[in-house]
């Protein structure tokens, strides 16, 4: 199985595969932890389902580059969802639902009614799930990714104490100065460029597990905000670094193998976290 693995990596494709999924898992798992502490969680699934919708109209436009699309009508979503879901009678929870559902409804009748593929139902389980598309990025693909990635990382570090702030008691952050509905707004776009960068790997239904799962993971173990951060991120790079490698080995979809190794890693620090009387 070595053997085989060294050969695999000889091929530009596994590496670039691997590449771009520990740079999605490190950038995911580093505002999971603000997400889940903020009662947030369920944003990935609102957003990654209007990238849905989106990817299904730049599909039926045929445009060559889908994140030109894509990756603005997905922010613009998560500044509305921020918004509304703070000032208006419609709230976090319900807003999250009534985009998710609706932009997964429209995604998938603007698919069936407009397009011409004649592997329709492949090609929303693949949009849904992942797919091998993550087998097939090109160099260019690859340095947007890191590029992007590289943003939402320098975001983090730049505003740490402010992300700080406002995860944990935003009524104080703002009485001291912190303009926390910026930083709130900040937090809202990063979110949506980690949500369409991770489509490729793990599907719209499943992206919302590599920002929960590490973060819940490291909750087990560490009590502080930057020790649950940095074990968060350690966890979820090992995680989608080994999923990444068992679905090449086994052949196995990659981001359902990625989702069931966070799982795995959850049940053995819960177990941790049991022993230490967490």
């Amino acid at each position: 199985m070595f053997a085989q693995l060294v050969e695999y990596l000889q091929y530009p494709f596994v590496r670039y595969a691997i590449i771009v999924g520990v740079l999605i898992a490190l950038c995911s798992s580093l505002l999971g932890v603000t997400l889940v502490l903020k009662r947030f969680s369920f944003i990935g699934d609102g957003l990654s389902h209007v990238a849905f919708g989106a990817l299904a109209i730049a599909s039926v436009l045929n445009l060559s580059n889908n994140m030109l699309l894509v990756l603005p009508i997905t922010v613009i979503s998560a500044v509305l969802l921020l918004r509304n879901g703070q000032n208006t009678r419609i709230k976090g929870d319900a807003a999250i639902a009534m985009i998710s559902v609706g932009a997964l409804a429209f995604g998938y009748l603007i698919m069936n009614v407009f397009s011409t593929s004649s592997n329709l139902s492949g090609d929303v389980c693949s949009t849904l799930f992942g797919s091998t598309s993550i087998l097939t990025l090109t160099s260019g693909q690859v340095w947007g990714c890191a590029i992007l990635s590289v943003c939402v990382i320098a975001f983090f570090v730049l505003f740490y104490n402010k992300i700080f702030a406002v995860t944990f008691d935003e009524n104080f952050a703002m009485a001291t100065g912190v303009k926390a509905e910026r930083y709130n707004l900040m937090i809202a776009v990063v979110i949506a460029v980690i949500i369409v960068l991770a489509m490729n790997l793990v599907g719209a239904l499943l992206i919302s597990a590599l920002v929960v799962f590490p973060a819940l993971s490291a909750m087990r173990i560490y009590s502080s905000f930057l020790k649950v951060t940095i074990c968060s991120a350690v966890l979820s790079v090992i995680c989608a670094l080994v999923g990444i490698l068992i679905s090449i080995l086994a052949g196995t979809p990659v981001g359902s193998t990625i989702v069931a190794v966070d799982v795995l890693m959850f049940g053995i620090c819960y177990l941790c976290g049991m022993v230490r009387g967490r």
